[in-house]
């Protein structure tokens, strides 16, 4: 199902943010706009994730 595969790319690119923000946020020379716009990016992620799954909750 094209939904299913859909949830199953956002799931993979929101665990692999989600490390790359923890190896970034780990450097000496952090860059504070750079790790902010990655996390506004892993919460739109989720926030897709958490539509298309109310959406099969309510078929």
């Amino acid at each position: 199902m094209a939904i299913e595969q859909r949830l199953r790319e956002l799931d993979a690119r929101h665990r692999d943010l989600d490390i790359i923000i923890k190896n970034e946020a780990q450097r000496p020379s952090v860059d504070p706009a750079r790790l902010t716009a990655m996390k506004r990016q892993k919460l739109k992620l989720k926030e897709q994730i958490e539509t298309i799954r109310q959406g099969l909750d309510h078929h």
